[in-house]
């Protein structure tokens, strides 16, 4: 199952999409709000993890669109250093049990 994950920060999402490849996740990550368009315009994601530096306004537009796309699962996020071990403990638990519901 393929996610994509939305922040604000390049670095953030650059940090959430090593520590998902490393797991065995097929994850990309994009930046703004056309770039996440376009991907999930493709209907190839059943998770989308929203990031906690995207504004409320935003959240809501790519949530609604996100439902009209196939998105199985959308996740809320805030990033707690150590990265790694928020995106173990917080995102991949939910990313596996979207999965397993087939």
């Amino acid at each position: 199952m393929r996610t994509l994950v939305l922040g604000r920060t390049p670095a953030r999402v650059a940090a959430v999409l090593a520590t998902l490849r490393e797991d065995g996740f097929d994850a990309e990550g994009v930046s703004t709000d056309e770039e996440t368009r376009k991907l999930l315009e493709t209907e190839e994601f059943g998770v989308l993890i929203i990031g906690g530096g995207v504004g409320p306004d935003s959240r809501a537009t790519i949530k609604e669109l996100a439902a009209r796309h196939r998105v199985r699962r959308v996740i809320d996020g805030a990033l707690t250093a150590p990265f790694d071990v928020y995106v173990r403990r917080e995102f991949e638990p939910l990313i596996r049990e979207t999965a397993a519901e087939g």
